[in-house]
């Protein structure tokens, strides 16, 4: 008996075949003309004085039956094929295993077949999960459930306008001024930031275990294709009564 694995590498191939005769069979089918023939005599009024005419032909280039018995031959095949793929799926299954753990048990392989795609979307998903700024040293906030960093402080100023005298009043002219503004320092920001991003380390781990996954979903999957199954047959039964036979 074939195994479930050889089905599926038949099957794609054996679709693509069919369908390319059986529309060729369906454009022949339209052609009236190539199921038509035809024989043509001619006899002159006057036979032994009148023009004699050579007989004309046009053959029968197409059978109705030929074309149902091309296109019963493509779909039986493939209708059969498909029918074996379908029975051996449903009885194909396998566990998916971890590091020698069993993380789901008796999968079957449709299902290992849609976990595939899902966990390489659950993998592009975690990948792009922002992380916090590696530049600051990031601890858990219990309280917040966030991310938080260390406190910083920073000093508060403010412009104040000071005068400074240039030259000293004299009896013969005035002091010289100038007035400017100087930053004074008036109090201190105390700042703690905090981050609804992931953890870069959890989101490494996280990543890791995907992919841990990712491997042992494909082993999976091979596994339950290893699965010998008896060929079916579904084309004859239906081409039986569709065709009154």
């Amino acid at each position: 008996m074939p195994k479930l694995n050889q089905i599926n590498a038949v099957v794609t191939a054996r679709k693509g075949e069919a369908e390319k005769h059986v529309t060729e069979l369906y454009k022949l089918i339209q052609k009236e003309q190539l199921f038509t023939g035809r024989e043509r005599t001619y006899r002159p009024l006057d036979e032994v004085n009148g023009q004699k005419l050579p007989p004309e032909s046009q053959r029968v280039q197409q059978r109705a039956d030929d074309l149902v018995r091309q296109a019963r031959e493509k779909w039986t095949e493939l209708w059969n094929l498909v029918f074996t793929q379908d029975t051996g799926n449903q009885s194909a299954r396998a566990d998916i295993v971890v590091d020698g753990k069993v993380i789901l048990a008796n999968v079957p392989v449709t299902t290992l077949l849609f976990l595939d795609k899902q966990v390489n979307d659950l993998e592009t998903f975690v990948s792009k999960l922002p992380t916090p700024d590696p530049a600051e040293e990031w601890v858990h906030d219990p309280n917040t459930g966030l991310l938080r960093s260390k406190a910083t402080e920073s000093l508060r100023t403010s412009k104040e306008p000071t005068v400074i005298v240039k030259y000293e009043a004299t009896k013969e002219h005035p002091a010289q001024t100038e007035l400017f503004t100087k930053d004074v320092p008036v109090g201190t920001w105390t700042q703690i930031v905090y981050s609804g991003c992931i953890a870069t380390d959890r989101k490494n781990a996280i990543l890791a275990r995907v992919r841990k996954l990712q491997d042992a979903i494909k082993v999976a999957k091979e596994q339950a294709n290893l699965l010998e199954v008896e060929r079916q047959k579904a084309a004859e039964a239906l081409f039986a009564f569709v065709l009154g036979e």
